[in-house]
């Protein structure tokens, strides 16, 4: 048996679908199981021991339609007999109607559900520790007859990784026998990251407490927004920050992450790294993003906050409605809300 498995997107879709290969592999300890997915996503998924083949959905197939129809006669050829679409989107639409499989599963929407045999409704609550972007993609494997369990999105580095990785730390002056937090200083656009001054509370809040040794995660081009946070720091919280430490691919960062106690900050996929790598985390949400979906696996060494969860009142209307409010909720959404809990939990998670 051959099954693809489509996500495209950004790096936690990539990550959090990844489960489905697990459950796949269980079920099918011979099949070949592929993952089509985009090229900047593949280092979370690198090393998967359940996922045979990397398909990669390229710049150019992503802007161009003659590109995208090529690389959907590509996956014609390979002759699939279960393509299951987690992206669900006009191209991943396109790529499995291209496909010969007999068995093709999405979401259901109304605009695409002649492409699929299986059309699987999400659901819109839980009451369980996994999270609604666990449940609905587990419940994407119902047509072949597996359960929906609760398997965690799992990170696999290699030793040489992990080692070097430690070195780079230590000639860096970081002390791993002292507490070390990444902080994710900023999301992945403006309406996903905590203002600055209540994010740089945070960071003073936390070395007060801690005295902890503090790396910040952002990538080369945001250089500028993390210094201004920097800037906003308390003179003594600066002496702890060891800003210029950071990893120069994503596989570097998710192994100097390994090695930290906790990852603090703006909830995205560095939260979500964390978590697959088994590092504590604590996410700190948008106002516009649903906390339900996306808070995988909480618990006591997984904790998040959320304006709703103090000013329930605010809402009135799906999250994701209140995107283009993000800055004004934003500024509602003060540290002096949550900081005593943030406190709790890195003292409770103390070496």
């Amino acid at each position: 048996m051959k099954i693809l498995v489509i996500q495209q997107k950004m790096i936690g879709d990539v990550l959090t679908s990844s489960i489905l290969f697990e459950a796949l592999r269980q079920k099918y300890p011979n099949a070949q199981l592929d993952y089509l997915i985009n090229e900047h996503t593949f280092p979370v998924v690198e090393h998967h021991p359940f996922i045979d083949n990397f398909i990669f959905f390229t710049k150019e197939a992503e802007s161009s339609k003659l590109a995208l129809l090529k690389l959907a006669k590509s996956i014609r050829k390979r002759e699939y007999d279960v393509v299951i679409d987690v992206y669900s989107k006009l191209s991943s639409n396109l790529i499995t109607a291209f496909s010969k499989a007999k068995i093709k599963i999405s979401y259901y929407k109304y605009y695409s559900s002649l492409f699929y045999q299986h059309n699987i409704k999400r659901q819109q609550s839980t009451n369980g520790k996994s999270g609604l972007a666990i449940i609905n993609r587990m419940q994407l494997l119902q047509p072949l007859g597996i359960e929906a369990t609760s398997i965690k999105p799992k990170i696999y580095l290699t030793d040489s990784e992990i080692s070097n990785s430690k070195q780079f730390l230590k000639k860096h002056q970081i002390d791993l026998n002292k507490q070390l937090f990444m902080i994710s200083v900023l999301g992945s656009g403006e309406n996903k990251t905590y203002p600055f001054p209540y994010m740089a509370k945070v960071i003073d809040a936390i070395v007060e407490k801690t005295s902890a040794q503090i790396l910040f995660n952002y990538i080369p081009k945001q250089e500028t927004e993390a210094k201004a946070i920097l800037s906003l720091c308390h003179t003594e919280t600066k002496k702890h920050i060891k800003f210029h430490v950071f990893g120069k691919s994503l596989r570097d960062f998710l192994a100097i992450t390994h090695h930290c106690d906790a990852v603090i900050g703006n909830e995205g996929g560095a939260i979500n790294m964390a978590k697959a790598l088994n590092i504590n985390t604590f996410a700190i949400y948008s106002p516009w993003i649903d906390k339900a979906s996306w808070n995988l696996f909480e618990d006591e060494n997984n904790l998040s906050v959320h304006l709703k969860d103090y000013l329930p009142e605010l809402y009135t209307k799906p999250e994701k409605e209140y995107k283009n409010e993000a800055s004004a909720l934003y500024q509602k959404f003060k540290p002096e809300m949550f900081i005593d809990k943030i406190e709790d939990f890195l003292v409770s998670h103390q070496n």
